[in-house]
């Protein structure tokens, strides 16, 4: 009898019994029941306080406000970078980039292709990164598939070419993931898409529109068994296009509060400081109506007790160049920054009739821990040698512990980011963090419960406390066998 059949014929809580590795809160809460589903919503771009649920006063997202009402809203949770596709490799793998060596978007600059860059002539080379996710990885899907769960993809992949897509790690149904890291073929966010993993639909349709109901068509289509339902939204990435009818109604919004544009710096950019984005505004509302489908549709196929949902946000929202069409206030900077608005993301987990709905958690989390808490969530063992980077979310979410008793999160990017950012590690203990950027070796440290925005860099106040958190932040990437960037011989003085 093969795995798969074995899990089915002895049922989840016998299997719980009889394989180790498996966390006793699950069990509790699962029991023999049947399987749960899950529907993972990933949004690409979307900045910390780009939902009203979590501040926003301009744009308008009832669905995932909805969401946050039957959820747990999550004020410190994380993605593993502040670029895309190390974040989403990091949720397929349990795993921190840094150990894939997956640490930035695939089809950044390598070092030796950096002459045709716009850093070409920076004090220092990029580290060399994979751009593909590797098949020996065991990912999220492969996990659950394996347990008897149908598995669908749909929509922003960027986890590397046609070897690597979606269909070839794990996933049943691949629904226009492709290794582009936006649409752009056809029409870009409307038919003709020109992705050949995405069919044409009639001219002028709408790709979150799109992707939802391929996802619903999925989802009704496999309503009898336990699947998981993966939609990567490539909203809100660039290029910046609406709905023309999304559009003027925040045109008219926007002239109806007031509002202007307002401008601080970051760097060498200019950085927004006011939401106020029309076309970005139209983005946002069109996905968050796409998050409305989906749920309604479970809900209509009486599947919503028992299906989990997720949402989160691969990366800080983009403010610092490329439009700048958010701000990320009161975080720092946005996307490709090592500050909070790079890599502090709107998290939701629902999970009726277990985690308290309406209810808030500030424990720091991250984008490896979604692995081991689905496992755990669905009554499978463990696989601690693949999501090694991961905890369980599980005992925060039944409101059994308020702390994970993790020492640190961490992020490594030895990259240039397009939107201004410089190559660097970072890590969170408790309230403090530190940044040490690798061009001149500095570190910043700040408290984020007094200093959210960090403005004010303890480093020279606090020499022990950055000292200390340096060390930990050395010792990780030695362990992780992170690798770092290199001098640039090409490298032009600063004036």
């Amino acid at each position: 009898m093969n795995r798969r059949r074995f899990l089915k014929t002895i049922g989840v809580g016998a299997c719980l019994l009889a394989m180790p590795g498996c966390a006793n809160s699950a069990q509790q809460t699962t029991g023999k029941k049947k399987k749960p589903n899950f529907i993972f919503f990933l949004v690409d771009d979307m900045g910390w306080t780009d939902a009203v649920c979590f501040g926003s006063s301009f744009y308008e997202t009832p669905n995932i406000d909805r969401l946050a009402a039957g959820g747990v809203r999550f004020t410190n949770a994380y993605a593993a970078c502040p670029v895309c596709s190390p974040t989403r490799a990091s949720i397929m793998t349990g795993k921190y980039p840094v150990r894939l060596a997956t640490t930035d978007y695939f089809g950044a600059p390598q070092p030796d292709t950096i002459g045709r860059h716009w850093t070409k002539d920076k004090p220092l080379l990029p580290a060399r990164y994979r751009n593909y996710l590797p098949h020996e990885e065991i990912t999220i899907a492969e996990a659950l598939k394996e347990a008897g769960y149908a598995t669908f993809f749909a929509g922003k992949w960027h986890l590397g070419g046609e070897p690597y897509w979606p269909e070839h790690q794990g996933f049943d149904v691949n629904k226009g993931g492709i290794e582009r890291g936006g649409p752009y073929g056809g029409k870009k966010y409307f038919s003709p898409y020109g992705n050949p993993r995405l069919e044409d639909g009639p001219e002028g349709e709408h790709l979150p529109s799109r992707l939802a109901t391929e996802t619903v068509k999925f989802i009704t289509e496999h309503k009898e068994e336990p699947f998981l339902a993966y939609l990567a939204f490539y909203s809100v990435h660039t290029p910046l296009m609406s709905r023309e009818d999304l559009r003027q109604k925040y045109l008219s919004k926007k002239k109806q509060l007031g509002l202007e544009a307002q401008w601080g710096q970051e760097g060498d950019r200019k950085v927004r400081l006011v939401q106020e984005h029309a076309v970005y505004a139209g983005m946002i509302e069109a996905m968050d109506q796409a998050v409305g489908k989906v749920l309604d549709g479970i809900e209509a196929l009486g599947l919503a007790k028992n299906t989990i949902v997720m949402f989160m946000s691969d990366n800080g929202g983009l403010s610092t160049s490329e439009g700048h069409p958010t701000s990320n206030l009161p975080l720092r900077a946005g996307k490709g920054w090592l500050y909070e608005g790079g890599i502090r993301e709107p998290m939701i987990i629902r999970w009726p009739g277990v985690a308290k709905a309406g209810s808030t958690c500030n424990e720091p989390v991250t984008s490896t821990d979604f692995y081991p808490t689905i496992l755990d969530m669905a009554g499978l063992p463990a696989k601690p040698k693949q999501h090694i980077d991961g905890m369980s979310m599980v005992p925060l979410l039944i409101g059994k512990k308020k702390k994970l008793g993790r020492e640190a999160i961490y992020w490594h990017y030895p990259h240039y980011g397009n939107q201004g950012g410089s190559p660097g590690s970072a890590v969170r203990a408790g309230d403090w963090k530190l940044i040490e950027f690798f061009e001149d070796n500095h570190v910043e440290l700040y408290n984020l419960k007094n200093d959210i925005s960090e403005k004010n860099n303890l480093a020279e106040q606090m020499p022990q406390k950055a000292a200390q958190l340096r060390e930990m932040l050395h010792m990780w990437r030695k362990e992780t066998g992170a690798r770092m960037p290199t001098p640039n011989p090409n490298a032009k003085p600063k004036a």
